[in-house]
């Protein structure tokens, strides 16, 4: 997408949470400092190395145990990475079940749609992005950035 459309479509979505008068929007809390009682610091360590195969293990185990939505997040991200984007789709969407305003969820399901070409999908996640982040967020230039990169028009 060109710099317009993604000015267009953050206009939208903006336009739309205006016209909600009676509806506020929801600010998500900073996903990368979790909240949740699993230690995700030595995961987040393999993913940052690149050591995804590590990260899997060790993100699976956790899985099993806790339904935590920074847990299926960062299965979502190793999986896409390894290039298994369908089930990488199946815990993105299981974030975003537990936790509709997980940031890095919506992110990450926007570059997973950048990736297999659904333009529309990943436009869809930056609208989100855009409303939960009514005065920015990395999360939101991130993916901007992502689609930029990509070649996005």
């Amino acid at each position: 997408m060109n710099r317009n459309k993604i000015a267009g479509i953050l206009g939208l979505a903006l336009a739309t949470i205006a016209s909600a008068s009676n509806h506020s929007p929801a600010f998500a809390v900073d996903n990368m400092e979790t909240t949740a009682t699993v230690d995700l610091s030595s995961v987040r360590a393999k993913i940052a190395a690149k050591d995804y195969a590590s990260a899997l293990v060790q993100l699976r185990e956790l899985a099993e145990n806790n339904q935590q939505a920074d847990v299926y997040n960062l299965l979502g991200f190793t999986l896409r990475k390894t290039g298994d984007f369908d089930t990488s789709l199946t815990y993105y969407q299981k974030a975003l079940d537990l936790q509709p305003d997980h940031k890095a969820a919506h992110e990450y399901l926007g570059e997973l749609y950048v990736d297999t070409g659904k333009m529309d999908k990943a436009g869809e996640q930056l609208a989100s992005l855009a409303a939960l982040c009514p005065g920015g967020c990395e999360e939101l230039s991130d993916l901007q950035q992502y689609m930029t990169d990509k070649g996005v028009n």
